[in-house]
């Protein structure tokens, strides 16, 4: 009997492996959270309580990273908004966070647009964002959607798409993935809060 090869295209293996990454991210994250609520004394972080209680400063801290091209992975602010303990406050974090995101990722592109004419800011997009460049010249608009739903930095992806004047109304569309991304992430890091 013949073997059966799976052949996948360069953008379905780009694609799988993204969200292996971002898989794995997660496990992580999951991972040192377990570790850390059963072996680390809970009193050494009491002085963190109001930090934790300040949902306003949590937002404003979310919304900077996610402007700066997700300094902050969003999966532990998923891991905070747990705090609460119900499902229906959980999922109300959960939409602001990923609205957020999305709202960071269309400012990011708009300032694209805007600063693409400077050639003070095509050398900084040459420099910082070249390699997302290649990946774009390689993937198309599908590097928009891998970036929505994987670890690749979309704010960076959607000033970049911005810088090169793709149209709005595309970008919009495959950037709405985003929506799935933190609904699947919510929902393990949801029902793996009990291990």
């Amino acid at each position: 009997m013949p073997a059966v090869y799976l052949r996948f295209s360069d953008k379905t293996r780009f694609l799988i492996r993204n969200l292996l990454r971002g898989l794995i991210w997660l496990a992580s994250i999951i991972g040192l959270v377990i570790i850390f609520r059963h072996y680390v004394a809970m009193d050494y972080l009491s002085w963190l309580e109001p930090l934790f209680e300040n949902d306003f400063l949590i937002y404003t801290i979310y919304s900077l990273s996610e402007l700066i091209f997700g300094i902050i992975p969003p999966e532990l602010f998923m891991v905070w908004a747990l705090r609460p303990g119900s499902l229906t406050v959980y999922i109300i974090y959960i939409a602001i966070f990923a609205l957020i995101s999305i709202i960071a990722g269309a400012t990011d592109f708009l300032i694209g647009k805007k600063l693409s004419a400077w050639n003070y800011f095509r050398l900084i997009r040459k420099r910082y964002l070249g390699k997302y460049h290649s990946m774009l010249n390689r993937y198309g608009a599908f590097l928009i959607l891998v970036a929505a739903l994987t670890p690749l930095p979309y704010s960076g992806i959607s000033m970049l798409m911005g810088s090169l004047d793709y149209p709005c109304r595309k970008y919009f569309i495959y950037a709405s993935s985003r929506f799935l991304r933190y609904a699947v992430y919510a929902a393990i890091i949801w029902y793996t809060q009990s291990l």
